[in-house]
Formats: structure tokens, sequence, C-alpha cells
């Protein structure tokens, strides 16, 4: 608890102490009963409460977050050049006094909503852009009084520094940059380019008067009605631009499916048309090198073909009758058999012969 608020009620009770005192006395005194050392209690009393009010006007408390102005009329200036800093400080009474600044952070917000900046109602910045589009900005700014320049900020601003500086710079900084850029920009592009410009100015003004910039926030940008309803036309055409871009990349990519399935296709039938080529060149091939054998054993055994021939007529045929002058058709061994190791003699005429 700060002291010096303790030593006010201390004061406090003191002096209403010594007030009815006094008058307990002066009662008692009217009635001829006048109490005994009435007068030097009295008098203790009032020395005590003068001393502690003495005291209690010299003594000042700074909290961590407060910094202290002294105005001094034993000063040639008027006030001591250097700040109170945190903790309990002592000033000359009656001669002296303390005014004391926030160093904290604090926040100046200008906004359309009624309840939410600082100024009830409609707080927000008209500002007119590059293209002559009509905007009107929400913006706060975060700042502090910079602790070793409480003094400055007092002999120029005292407590206007917040709407005399931090608002007036903040309305002017923000409508000379909004000019710079399109409406466009503004929104989407350029931004944070915007808000960057913005609190670079403005941290070189504030710093200029003792106050620290802490931060910039562009909390919202408000078009005018035409203007709104011309973006919201834009953005329903970019919408649907972008929809028909998508239904025909689908369609090219469906047609791309179908030319690469036909394509397939295609392929498969070629490969499978390779395939049964290879087949029948493979077939043929087999075909030609059988026949060549085939040809190789004929051409040494002639009568081939005819035991061939004989070889394929129908199992149940076991007598076949000739001409007279018909010759075997193939030539029989000694023992009256055909063999193979004949095949190569020269036929010999019969009248009949019975095959087997």
């Amino acid at each position: 608890m700060d002291v010096t608020i303790v030593l006010s009620w201390v004061v406090g009770l003191l002096w209403t102490a010594t007030v009815l005192w006094a008058a307990f006395a002066v009662f008692r005194a009217s009635r001829n009963k006048p109490v005994k050392a009435g007068l030097t209690i009295t008098i203790c009393l009032v020395i005590a409460s003068l001393v502690l009010t003495v005291v209690n006007s010299g003594l000042v408390f700074i909290q961590p977050q407060e910094r202290g102005v002294v105005i001094s009329a034993l000063e040639p200036d008027g006030y001591r050049e250097q700040e109170l800093t945190a903790g309990l400080s002592w000033v000359i009474p009656f001669l002296e006094t303390v005014e004391i600044y926030p160093i904290s952070y604090q926040t100046y917000t200008m906004s359309i909503a009624t309840e939410e900046g600082q100024r009830a109602g409609d707080d927000s910045i008209a500002a007119r852009t590059a293209d002559g589009q009509e905007i009107l900005v929400d913006a706060s700014v975060i700042f502090a009084v910079d602790p070793e320049q409480v003094v400055k900020v007092h002999i120029f601003w005292q407590g206007r520094y917040e709407e005399e500086l931090v608002r007036a710079q903040a309305r002017s900084i923000i409508r000379d940059a909004v000019s710079q850029f399109n409406v466009n920009e503004v929104v989407s592009t350029k931004r944070f380019e915007l808000i960057e410009q913005i609190s670079q100015e403005m941290t070189v003004v504030l710093e200029k008067n003792g106050i620290l910039m802490v931060d910039f926030i562009l909390r919202n940008i408000t078009f005018s009605d035409e203007y709104a309803a011309a973006v919201e036309q834009k953005q329903i055409a970019e919408q649907q631009s972008q929809e028909a871009e998508l239904l025909v990349e689908k369609k090219v990519q469906e047609a791309e499916q179908v030319r690469q399935e036909a394509q397939g296709e295609a392929d498969a039938a070629v490969i499978k048309a390779e395939g049964e080529a290879a087949a029948r060149i493979l077939e043929a091939e087999a075909e030609a090198e059988a026949l060549l054998v085939q040809a190789k054993v004929l051409a040494d055994y002639p009568d081939l073909m005819t035991y061939v021939y004989i070889t394929k007529l129908s199992p149940n045929v076991e007598v076949m009758f000739l001409p007279y002058d018909t010759p075997f058709i193939f030539p029989l061994s000694s023992d009256g058999n055909l063999s193979l190791d004949d095949l190569g003699t020269t036929d010999v005429p019969l009248e009949s012969t019975e095959v087997p």
C-alpha cells in the first residue's frame, strides 16, 4: 500500500481528533469544569497534526508504471529538470508539487463503431485514395510516454498529448499515406506497405515530442456504398470466370483422359497385332523349316510320299484290287512284307497284291 495514502489517513484522523478535543475542552470550560492539561493536550495535538501535514505534503510515492514532474517555486524555470522515478521521494512542502504521468502502454482508437473508440460515435478517418475513391479507416495507435522525456511532455503538452498530439497526427498521417495508393492497393497488394509507411511517420513525429511509438494497427477499411457494390459485382464476375475456367479445365482433363484411353487401346492393338504377326512369322518359319526337312527327306526317299499316302487310308481296308498291269505301289521284301529299306528300289509289275 502507498505510504502516503496511509499517512494522509493518519493526518485526517489526527486533525479530527484535535478538533473534537478542542471542542470538548471548550465545552467543559464553558461549564466551569475545565479539563486538566486541556490546553497542553490541544497544543500538542495541533503541533502533531501540523507536523504530519507538512510531512505528508512533502512525501511522494511514484508507482513503477509512473514518473513524476516536480513543479517548483524555487527553480528558475519553475520545474526540476530531473523527473521523479519509481519509489518514495521528497519535495519541499507547499513550494513544490508533483504531476504524475503514466509510462505504461496506452491505446488510442479511432473507430466507426460508436462504442469502440476514445470518442463516442463515428470517429473513423475519412481519406481519399490516389484514384479518387473515399474510404473510412479504423485505426489504433499504441504508444507510451518516454520515461526519460516526461518533463518535456509536460512542458509542451501536459495532459493533452493524447487528443492534440497522438490523435491529430495519426489522422493527418493516415490521410496523407492513403492518398499515395490506389484503392485496390490499399485493400490488397500494398496494405502492409501502407501500414509500414504510417507507422514510420508516426514514430518520427511522436519521438520528437517525447512519445514512444509502440505499434500502429489498421483495424478496418470501409468503402462507400457505390464502390462496395461495384467491388461485390467484380468479385461475383471473377468468381464466375474462375468457375468457367475450372469447367473448361475439367473438360480438357476429360478429353485428355479419353485421348489417353484411346491411345492406350491403340497401343494395345498395335502390340497385339505385332504379337500376332510375330507369331505368324515364327509359325511360318517353323513350317518352312519343316518343309525343308520334309524336302530333304523326300530327296533321300522319293517313295516316302506314297508310303504316307497308304498309311493314311482307312484302317478298315485290308485288300486292294489293282489292274493287272499296275505295279506294286511299294516293293515287297523277299518274305512278302513292306520294308522301308526297299523304298529306293525299282517298282516290280504284278497283277494283284494283297495288302495286309
